[in-house]
């Protein structure tokens, strides 16, 4: 048996009782440990490793010294790991933090955000045109990559892990994190457009004399993809404004900085914009300059979106929160009704709309036409999805008071709430070290998973934080 196990299983130690932090927290270092010395590559992390951790997988590549931005991978595991040091104090979790911001400031972009990985082979990594270039006076980017990415929660992750360590009492000294940290949170703000959004992707400022509009029916669109260039599309799509609008709350929260509350003012105003007049009053997943609902890919057609459409509402809802200003509430019960009337015969959604008409739109498997038939389709996309759970925990949030709200967000104040808290930790914190093989890793499908670790590393943090804190 597992040394971890057999001591979680042993008779001194009452599972019906709440487990002693210190055996959750010596399961976090052995995975953090294994993690920091096994898996990174100049601090960083890909998003899944072999079962010996030689090689590297992301989304669209594997190599043994391949690593991730787009989570999970080195932003989520970095931030796991700050979590877990500001939980316990343990140097461990702060050396492993520490190496995977400097990860991310190796590989930032001279356009200030992030691709969706990098090569730290030095072959690889003359493909990128990177800040430390533009630091060492090489300002042409050629044929380098250099677009800073939204798409996937990519730049925002890295954004919202380096703006929590350059807060972190543990950092404060230390300079090229904070410049490195400022110089992407400029980057994003000038990349906002004067209608308040952003595009998938950035390479510099926004076009200052793009128009501000309300989003309207185009008079025709195309039900054949048109193959055109569409990262520089105001793009809701996988709630990347949504992500942004997460990080700038959080900036806001800690620097109390008036650009972020003028971002974020801004992005509200393009989200009252960006809802689409009746019949179908709520967002599309890109809309051009326009502001008409556009082509992505070729299976994301124009259309309104039974998905990213939430995520605009809770966007709008917390701004209110943030402001108290009720105009950020009045597109949400039109919304509301429409996702009432649409849903699917059996309770779910559609994730697309046909403009005008509200029929769900669907693809055919393979080929790619787009249809009202939804019997054949392709299985790597969701085109149907069950978003009842996120509406009723939406409603019930937009029933609360703003005093309550804001008392929700700031979390446990007193001992006994923390206590509380820890009772309800406890089952995933007992899971999660019980599951950690006797190497230090987690393993999915036989590999080692990084959303695996992000999982389990902050269901402890959760339970331990919440036991001492409970005690104080």
């Amino acid at each position: 048996m597992r040394p971890l196990i057999a001591l979680l299983l042993s008779s001194s130690f009452v599972f019906a009782e709440l487990p002693d932090p210190d055996v959750i927290t010596a399961a976090m270092k052995k995975a953090v440990t294994y993690a920091h010395t096994h898996l990174a590559r100049e601090g960083g992390y890909a998003s899944t490793y072999d079962k010996e951790g030689k090689i590297g997988e992301v989304e669209h590549g594997k190599s043994a010294t391949i690593t991730s931005i787009q989570p999970h991978g080195t932003t989520t595991m970095g931030m796991a790991m700050l979590k877990a040091y500001q939980a316990t104090g343990d140097g461990v979790f702060l050396s492993a933090a520490k190496d995977a911001a400097k990860s991310l400031l190796k590989c930032q972009l001279a356009t200030g955000g992030w691709d969706s990985a990098f090569d730290f082979d030095p072959e690889k990594a003359k493909n990128y045109h990177l800040r430390s270039d533009l630091d060492a006076g090489d300002k042409e980017p050629g044929k380098r990559r250099n677009s800073s990415t939204l798409d996937d929660n990519k730049t925002e992750s890295a954004l919202l892990f380096l703006l929590e360590m350059t807060h972190e009492p543990a950092c404060k000294d230390d300079a090229e994190l904070k410049r490195c940290t400022k110089f992407a949170f400029d980057a994003l703000l000038a990349a906002q457009s004067p209608i308040g959004a952003w595009p998938q992707q950035f390479t510099g400022p926004a076009d200052p004399t793009a128009p501000v509009l309300k989003a309207s029916y185009p008079e025709t669109w195309s039900r054949t993809f048109p193959a055109v260039k569409y990262t520089g599309f105001y793009t809701l799509n996988d709630n990347n404004l949504e992500q942004i609008a997460k990080v700038l709350f959080r900036a806001y929260e800690l620097e109390k900085d008036e650009r972020y509350l003028t971002a974020m003012k801004k992005l509200g105003e393009f989200f009252l914009l960006a809802q689409m007049p009746e019949p179908q009053p709520v967002w599309a997943q890109q809309y051009d300059r326009d502001m008409h609902p556009v082509w992505a890919r070729k299976f994301e057609p124009p259309s309104v979106t039974g998905f990213e459409s939430i995520g605009a509402m809770e966007v709008l809802h917390r701004l209110w929160v943030l402001t108290g200003d009720d105009k950020y509430l009045k597109p949400i019960p039109p919304a509301l009704a429409w996702f009432e009337r649409s849903k699917l015969p059996d309770g779910t959604h559609a994730r697309f709309y046909e403009l005008h008409t509200n029929k769900p739109l669907f693809f055919v498997k393979d080929t790619y036409v787009l249809t009202y038939d939804d019997s054949n389709m392709p299985t790597h996309y969701s085109f149907k999805t069950s978003q009842q759970s996120s509406l009723d925990l939406f409603k019930k949030q937009l029933a609360k008071g703003r005093e309550e709200l804001q008392t929700n967000h700031v979390g446990p104040q007193t001992p006994k709430d923390w206590a509380s808290r820890a009772k309800a930790a406890v089952s995933k914190a007992k899971k999660a070290a019980a599951s950690l093989d006797s190497e230090g890793r987690w393993l999915k499908n036989d590999e080692i998973d990084a959303g695996e670790f992000v999982k389990n590393m902050n269901a402890m943090t959760n339970y331990v934080e919440a036991r001492k804190k409970s005690a104080e």
